[in-house]
């Protein structure tokens, strides 16, 4: 990272004569001699059938994340990529065992200097080349998740990869590895390292050129198998998708002259929240399995992405992946085709809103906003109108869509409606109560509520007592019932002899 210029918050540090952990103790002892804090000492185990092959220290030092390892040597049986031992070994050696030649760097604290024992590394870094410091099969076998980890490199800093990594990458032997040697965890890490990374698009490239996406969005429980729907079709739709959001966002240059420019109203949520360009990179990627559902334990239909999402990239609620990524599928289903005829009763204000408020379409608790909503169907309409393999757009389609969505936004932004999604009921439940005179709350109040929303819809000028003026002629009229659960009578026992 000081080679390029970026700043970094964690360290490899390799030992040549210690363990990790002891040397981390040492450390520590020595850092509470000087009145230095540090975090708590973690111990990630060795675990080879999960390409976990050292013993590795961590903890917090100044605010930087430390990863201590000693330097290694392995042996290896001929029937077997586990080795079968592992002894402290020379710089050289170690370096050897890397990921890549770039990686394989080191900073020698007593010199200040950088070596490069594999004298590959620093050619590389600047002429900008993913490679292996072995022969890319035999690096890949060690650690199969290697393979993600050249994608993930050569998007970041675009950089060119070797052929002979893409050859060792397509290997049936290899993939297979990825699949029952790596942690699903370990794999979910790397993609979302890739998706939140600068160049996500080239991320699901590479995936696709180098044959891995069934490795990584495949992967389920055997007893989910048999509970699909139906299986996907066509993965290139993951690309296809991939490729239009990343042209929507402005990302891609091809054809923009040719297209429409998207309303920037459509681009509000990428920008206000951070998290939302990977939420959206996720979706695309799992287009394939739009519309496959599964049986869960109670027999219900689930979507198929939430279970890729939870079992075999395993990445969890945060950024709202797993709660809020099926439910851009939910939305586009809803959206698809908005045309501003479907919005004209009762009010076009009103059902507008209403739509902007949906719970899959917006919901602040999944990350849902409307626009990125929007913005993700739009998305999943085009897909059809995108050829993978000549990188092109059927213009004079895309055009008719996006201008339906572009009308769309444009209506909203007339309206006054971009926060509509966010905005308050006028009245509470229980001014509606006192306003309305009724002693205990009850089922009707959240109709009086939604109608309350409507009416605040339809007159954006309005005021609290015209609402609840209005809302009175809606009870008088019989428009609007009220239950007194006080007044019902008892229900009537039965005794059962």
């Amino acid at each position: 990272m000081q080679l390029l210029g970026s700043e970094c918050q964690d360290m490899d540090i390799a030992l040549s004569e210690i363990m990790g952990l002891t040397f981390a103790q040492y450390l520590a002892d020595f850092a509470s001699t000087k009145g230095v804090q540090t975090g708590n000492i973690s111990k990630i185990a060795q675990n080879p059938d999960q390409s976990k092959h050292l013993e590795t220290a961590t903890f917090k030092l100044f605010g930087f994340d430390l990863d201590l390892v000693n330097l290694r040597a392995e042996e290896y049986a001929e029937s077997s990529r586990i080795p079968t031992e592992v002894s402290f070994g020379t710089p050289l050696q170690d370096a050897l065992r890397r990921d890549l030649t770039i990686n394989a760097l080191f900073y020698n604290v007593h010199t200040r200097k950088v070596e490069d024992f594999t004298e590959k590394g620093l050619d590389d870094l600047k002429n900008g080349i993913v490679r292996t410091p072995l022969p890319p099969k035999e690096t890949f076998l060690d650690d199969p998740l290697r393979v993600l980890r050249c994608i993930r490199f050569a998007s970041r800093y675009g950089f060119d990869i070797v052929p002979e990594i893409a050859d060792a990458a397509k290997d049936l032997v290899v993939q297979e590895a990825l699949v029952t040697k790596v942690a699903r965890e370990r794999v979910g890490t790397e993609f979302y390292k890739m998706i939140t990374g600068r160049n996500p698009l080239r991320s699901i490239e590479l995936i696709h050129e180098f044959n891995l996406y069934h490795a990584i969005f495949s992967v389920l429980p055997p007893d989910s198998k048999d509970l699909l729907s139906h299986t996907p079709e066509y993965i290139t739709s993951s690309l296809a998708a991939s490729s239009i959001l990343s042209l929507l966002l402005g990302r891609e240059t091809a054809q923009t002259s040719d297209i429409p420019a998207l309303h920037p109203l459509l681009l509000s949520a990428t920008k206000a929240d951070p998290s939302c360009i990977s939420r959206l990179y996720l979706g695309a990627t799992l287009t394939p399995s739009r519309g496959i559902t599964y049986k869960d334990k109670k027999q219900k239909d689930q979507p198929v992405v939430e279970l890729l999402i939870r079992e075999s990239v395993k990445l969890g609620t945060q950024n709202h992946y797993l709660d809020g990524v099926p439910l851009l599928f939910v939305a586009s289903e809803m959206i698809k085709q908005p045309s501003l005829d479907k919005f004209s009763h009762p009010s076009k204000r009103v059902a507008l809103g209403k739509m902007l408020r949906e719970k899959a379409v917006h919901n602040p608790h999944t990350g849902s906003h409307w626009s990125s909503s929007f913005l993700f169907s739009l998305v999943q309409e085009l897909v059809p109108l995108y050829n993978v393999r000549e990188r092109s757009l059927d213009v004079q389609g895309v055009t008719q869509i996006m201008k339906l969505y572009n009308a769309f936004a444009d209506c909203v932004e007339k309206l006054g409606l971009a926060d509509t999604g966010d905005a308050k009921y006028l009245l509470t439940g229980r001014e509606v109560q006192q306003a309305l005179e009724v002693p205990k709350a009850g089922p009707w109040i959240g109709e009086a509520l939604n109608k309350v929303f409507d009416w605040q819809l339809d007159h954006p000028e309005g005021t609290k007592d015209e609402c609840i003026e209005w809302l009175k002629q809606l009870r008088d009229s019989g428009k609007l019932k009220i239950t007194d659960n006080k007044s019902e009578p008892p229900a009537k026992k039965i005794r059962m002899k």
